[in-house]
């Protein structure tokens, strides 16, 4: 039976075919954290016709990604960060969550960024029990090797960041729209937002800013933009090779990792100080990054461990200074927001996002006299015209505004 070229034609249309339904939920996904900034509400204003144009661009194959805001943010470590157009970031929600099932089956357990109820907290806890069940509860010797990679989303190599998922798409994804999730997926990680951002503040906010850290400076096809959820999530996957190799090949099963910064609990010491040459060896050759030479961690379990916010002590995991410091700065920094003027709805949506982020790590731990001491002896009585708080100084909700008749 003959094929007619028609019919060819109207197959390869189906193939490029987007779920509308799936479009609208990547924005209401994106539109969750991101709904009071000012791209998000100029989107909003006609959102469904706006969805439907986005539509179009990427079915036709004229989708490309937009110009991205960027500057500096100095807490809780300086950082550069790339923010995406808001249509951009609706892309970018589409495509995970077609991706994230399959990483999902991918991913180690052990591996905490970026993942529904594995967060910074889960990864904590599992380091405590590594350190327990390593040590048959405090009894035997055992240490504890925490390392990092210099430079890490600046020197993530995009070339071999989209071979490895083209393979893994080819061999894992099974839905009609295979090519166009590669094409966008492709259009994402070669994008280079430095070509055509607008930059927000002052050039001297990059002054201190290591080049290592600066996505301006990164080596050629090199770099992904901090701020962006595929960043967030490609570099997990990227990262997934290494994480096989420290599990599977080497059989180490006290391992745990959130985006560049993991540890190893073993009872040999040695062994550990002679694994360290040997995963920069594996990291330099698979993946072209570098492990932090000044960042290089081993000690007896007993001196304690400082991992995602807190240290890990016999018994006893607290609050790590620099996190109370930047909590601190945090309400300092709302505060002269509120003295200067009424804040405006993505300045409360600001307050929201990072006062939660701080009682949300600070909440699962012994805290709740520190939290208290810091918000109603540190925070300006203002914000509580406009936010109250809820679960026993757990979180911050926005007030609703009363209903005029």
């Amino acid at each position: 039976m003959q094929i007619s070229l028609f019919e060819t034609n109207l197959d390869q249309e189906q193939l490029r075919k987007i779920d509308v339904e799936q479009l609208f939920e990547a924005y209401f996904s994106c539109r969750k954290t991101k709904r009071y900034t000012k791209n998000a509400i100029k989107f909003e204003v006609d959102y469904e016709a706006n969805l439907f144009q986005l539509k179009e661009e990427i079915e036709s194959g004229n989708y490309n990604p937009g110009r991205s805001i960027t500057f500096i943010v100095n807490k809780p470590v300086k950082r550069e960060i790339f923010a995406a157009d808001f249509r951009d970031r609706v892309v970018h929600h589409w495509l995970i969550n077609k991706l994230n099932p399959l990483f999902e089956n991918l991913f180690i357990q052990d591996s905490y960024a970026c993942r529904i109820g594995m967060g910074t907290h889960f990864g904590v806890q599992r380091a405590d029990s590594f350190i327990k069940a390593c040590s048959e509860n405090y009894i035997k010797d055992c240490y504890i090797l925490k390392l990092d990679i210099q430079g890490f989303f600046m020197h993530i190599n995009r070339k071999v960041l989209y071979n490895m998922l083209e393979q893994f798409i080819h061999e894992q994804y099974k839905k009609r729209d295979k090519s166009l999730v590669l094409e966008i997926a492709r259009k994402i990680i070669f994008n280079n937002p430095t070509q055509n951002c607008i930059i927000k503040g002052n050039k001297k906010d990059w002054e201190g800013l290591p080049k290592n850290k600066s996505l301006f400076h990164s080596p050629p096809e090199c770099g992904l933009p901090i701020g962006n959820l595929t960043s967030q999530v490609f570099a997990n996957f990227y990262m997934h090779r290494f994480d096989e190799f420290v599990t599977k090949v080497l059989g180490l099963n006290y391992y745990g990792r959130y985006v560049d910064d993991f540890i190893i609990v073993h009872q040999d010491k040695n062994y550990l100080k002679l694994l360290i040459l040997q995963l920069s060896d594996f990291l330099v050759s698979t993946l072209q990054l570098t492990l932090h030479p000044k960042k290089i961690y081993l000690q007896h379990y007993s001196k304690g461990v400082k991992f995602l916010g807190t240290v890990i002590k016999t018994n006893r995991i607290y609050i790590a200074n620099r996190t109370k410091g930047n909590f601190y700065n945090a309400i300092e920094k709302q505060n002269k927001v509120i003295r200067d003027h009424k804040p405006t709805i993505e300045e409360k949506s600001a307050f929201l996002s990072s006062m939660n982020s701080y009682l949300g790590i600070m909440k699962h731990y012994k805290s709740y006299k520190l939290r208290k001491r810091m918000l109603f002896k540190r925070l300006s009585g203002y914000w509580f015209n406009h936010v109250y708080l809820s679960g026993g100084i757990a979180k911050f909700v926005l007030k609703k505004r009363p209903i005029k008749n």
